[in-house]
């Protein structure tokens, strides 16, 4: 783990290539607090299903994943604990990164309306600069995806990020000179990125069912992006929510299955990890994470 006194790469122009740095936050004051549809349907089946939080668990499982992203030679960085902010540690959604820097999202959902404070806190420790605050309705990090280089998809569920949160983050884009494309998606998807991940130049984890043809025909026709499809009933327990790590290296979770298996089948080294305690909480390892700093794809 870098020590914030040293300088931390930063800047994301895809999220593909080799993940170098990656900004998680410290799980000290989590616990299971009604966030979305996914941990809604947790917390209305537990005298059913049985499912109970276990603190010292979920402390284990966390502590695995920083273990991966250590094995896998990406440094791991820290946003600090809030008693105050319970799922904090879920930091893809506090804010992301540019190439121009940090943006700082607005997030809707009561628990977590703070989080921007210790994410905010982390780039001024870090020196980072922060290139924008979203202050129109809401939109947040897990609902901004960079298809390639210069190409991106903005999603918006209307209880968490909300249209006109979505389109302030196209207008600076777009200033940019980025083709960005806005698109709904269903509220028990939550965000884009439990619907598209990018894998690895030219290919993403997609669930079609989640997404208006419109945004499927800017995916696969007008940039050419191959796509593995997930299954609805996947998808909705965060079976695309995984991280890669470049050079065909993805993180995952054991319940994940059947995408585990369909990357396997494309060659993938997948390195699963037992999460539940957060997935039924409603967010998965890419949840977790926030890409600081990727290496750029290699030019064809």
């Amino acid at each position: 783990m870098t020590e914030l006194s040293d300088r931390i790469p930063w800047g994301v122009s895809a999220q593909t290539g080799i993940l170098t740095d990656v900004l998680l936050g410290k799980p000290d004051h989590f616990r299971w607090v009604a966030l979305n549809s996914i941990s809604a349907v947790t917390l209305a089946n537990m005298e059913q299903t049985g499912h109970r939080f276990d603190k010292q668990k979920a402390m284990r499982q966390h502590r695995q994943m920083v273990d991966v992203y250590e094995a896998n030679g990406v440094r791991v960085h820290f946003a600090e604990a809030d008693e105050g902010l319970p799922s904090s540690v879920f930091t893809r959604d506090s804010s992301f990164m540019t190439p121009w820097g940090a943006v700082i999202a607005s997030i809707q959902t009561p628990p977590r309306r703070r989080d921007y404070s210790i994410a905010s806190e982390f780039y001024r420790k870090a020196d980072i600069p922060i290139w924008k605050w979203v202050t129109a309705g809401h939109f947040e990090g897990g609902d901004f995806c960079i298809l390639k280089p210069e190409v991106a998809l903005l999603g918006w569920s209307g209880d968490r990020s909300t249209k006109h949160g979505a389109e302030q983050v196209e207008g600076w884009l777009k200033d940019e000179g980025w083709d960005v494309l806005v698109a709904p998606i269903p509220p028990q998807f939550v965000h884009v990125d439990a619907v598209v991940v990018m894998l690895e130049k030219g290919l993403a984890l997609v669930c079609e069912d989640a997404l208006p043809p419109y945004a499927l025909d800017y995916i696969k026709n007008k940039h050419a992006i191959e796509v593995i499809k997930v299954a609805y009933a996947d998808c909705v327990k965060l079976g695309g929510n995984l991280v890669s790590l470049g050079n065909k290296r993805v993180l995952s979770m054991a319940h994940n299955v059947n995408v585990n298996a369909q990357l396997a089948e494309r060659g993938f080294d997948v390195i699963a990890i037992d999460y539940d305690m957060f997935a039924l909480a409603g967010g998965g390892v890419h949840c977790s994470c926030h890409e600081l700093h990727r290496e750029p794809d290699p030019a064809p």
